[in-house]
C-alpha cells in the first residue's frame, strides 16, 4: 500500500515535469479502477459527474457527501487523488480551512477551492474575500504533515464573465496567497490559455472536454500548461451513450447500440 505522504509527493512531482499530464475524473470506484488500469498517474473527483450519477443537480451535494465520494475514490486505487472541493462549502474562510483538513483526513492529497459563491444573483466573491478564503485554505494545507497540492479556481468564465484581465488578476492574487496550482475553467482558445500561463509563475490546470475546447495534450504542453482535467466530461460521455441506447430501444425497438458495448470479459479482466 502506498502511504498518503508518498502519494502526496508523487502528485506534487507530476506538476514539476516539463510536459503536461492528464488527470481524469472518475465518478465512482469502478471508473477509478478502470482509469488506473489504463495507466493514468493521478485522479480527480468531479462534483458535477458524481451529483448527476446520484440523480442530483450540480452543487446539490453537501460537504459530507462530497468527501465520502472522494474517500471512495481514494480507496479504489493507489493513485494520488485530488478533489473538487467546490467553494469550500462555506463563505467563511474558517469553513474553507476546515474543509481542507477534512479532505486530508479523507485521504486526499490535493483539492481545489473556487471563487464562486453559489448564488445566481452574485456568483463570484469580491476579490478580497476570495483571497482571504484561499489564504485560509493555504494555511490549513501548509499545516498538514504532507504536501497537500492546493488549486485555486477563478470561475468568471463559467458564470458569463469572459473577462481575461480580471481573471488573471484573481489568479495572480491567489498565487500571492500561496496556492500551488492555478485554474480558470472555461477558457477555450490557445491564445487565452497561453496568456494565463505567461502571466503566473505556478502550474496551470486547464479543463478539456467542454464544447469549444479541442486542444490536445501536445498543444497544451507546448504552451506551458502542466495539468489537464476533464471535469464531468467522462460521465457526460457515458451518459450520452446510455441515453442513445435507451432512446433507440424506446423509439425504434432495436438494440444496435450493443455493438459498441464493452464485453463482460474485458471488464472482469480489469477488476479481477
Amino acid at each position: 500500500m502506498t502511504t498518503q505522504a508518498e502519494k502526496a509527493h508523487a502528485f506534487h512531482a507530476l506538476h514539476e515535469r516539463s510536459s503536461a499530464f492528464i488527470i481524469p475524473n472518475p465518478w465512482d470506484a469502478g471508473t477509478a479502477r478502470i482509469l488506473a488500469h489504463l495507466g493514468f498517474e493521478a485522479l480527480a473527483t468531479t462534483s458535477m459527474g458524481y451529483a448527476f450519477s446520484q440523480g442530483r443537480r450540480d452543487n446539490a451535494l453537501n460537504r459530507s457527501e462530497s468527501l465520502a465520494y472522494a474517500s471512495a475514490i481514494v480507496s479504489a486505487t493507489d493513485l494520488p487523488v485530488s478533489a473538487d472541493l467546490e467553494n469550500g462549502f462555506g463563505d467563511d474562510p474558517k469553513v474553507v480551512a476546515e474543509t481542507i483538513r477534512l479532505a486530508a483526513n479523507a485521504g486526499l492529497v490535493g483539492g481545489s477551492i473556487e471563487d464562486a459563491t453559489g448564488c445566481p444573483d452574485d456568483p463570484i466573491y469580491e476579490i478580497q474575500h476570495a483571497v482571504e478564503r484561499v489564504r485560509a485554505a493555504v494555511e490549513a494545507a501548509h499545516a498538514l504533515r504532507f504536501p497537500f497540492t492546493l488549486t485555486a479556481r477563478a470561475e468568471n468564465y463559467l458564470h458569463g464573465r469572459p473577462d481575461l484581465r480580471g481573471t488573471i488578476k484573481r489568479l495572480q492574487a491567489f498565487q500571492d496567497a500561496g496556492v500551488d496550482v492555478l485554474y480558470a475553467p472555461g477558457l477555450t482558445s490557445k491564445e487565452d490559455i497561453a496568456t494565463v500561463v505567461d502571466s503566473v509563475d505556478r502550474p496551470v490546470n486547464v479543463v478539456m472536454g467542454l464544447r469549444g475546447a479541442q486542444l490536445s495534450l501536445a498543444e497544451l504542453s507546448a504552451i506551458g500548461v502542466r495539468r489537464i482535467s476533464v471535469g464531468s466530461a467522462l460521465y457526460r460521455t457515458a451518459l450520452g451513450a446510455f441515453l442513445g441506447a435507451a432512446r433507440e430501444m424506446r423509439e425504434q425497438g432495436t438494440f444496435a447500440f450493443a455493438k459498441n458495448a464493452v464485453t463482460p470479459q474485458e471488464v472482469s479482466s480489469i477488476f479481477g
